[in-house]
């Protein structure tokens, strides 16, 4: 399996814990940065995660921002990811299960280490169950499909 993994300054930290997570199970990492704790902007990460994962570099993605909320949005922007931001486990879950995520996005202000990493596991661990729920995600790819005005 392999993770592509983009932070901005407020989740530089976080990111690191979980590419060591990650690594020490022998999951290879794309690491899209950043790679300090100086300031730096969002949307620049989460795009080019999603890029990773939309061209098969990588199989899922994890983005990390302070709160989650405004990497997740980046990342969103790019056709055909669907990032989901997760405060717990089950969100992860059903963000596999149900939603077919592609990303999982966190907030490094809002969730500690411990409970982040539980919350990797579970996303990376959970496969997309299909049936009805396959519907819905062609639902959403169709309206990507649309010719917006």
């Amino acid at each position: 399996m392999k993770i592509a993994l983009g932070a901005d300054h407020g989740g530089y930290e976080l990111k690191n814990i979980i590419k060591e997570h990650l690594s020490s199970k022998g999951i290879t990492i794309l690491d899209f940065g950043t790679n300090t704790p100086d300031s730096v902007d969002y949307p620049f990460y989460g795009f080019n995660v999603g890029q990773a994962v939309i061209s098969k570099e990588a199989d899922l993605g994890i983005v990390v921002c302070g709160t989650g909320i405004g990497i997740s949005i980046a990342a969103n922007k790019v056709k055909g990811i669907r990032a989901a931001l997760c405060t717990n486990s089950y969100m992860a879950r059903m963000a596999r299960e149900h939603n077919d995520a592609n990303i999982l996005a966190l907030g490094a202000r809002v969730v500690g280490p411990g409970l982040a990493l539980e919350i990797v596991d579970t996303f990376l661990n959970t496969p997309f169950s299909g049936d009805r729920h396959s519907r819905r995600i062609d639902q959403i790819a169709a309206y990507e499909d649309k010719k917006k005005s």
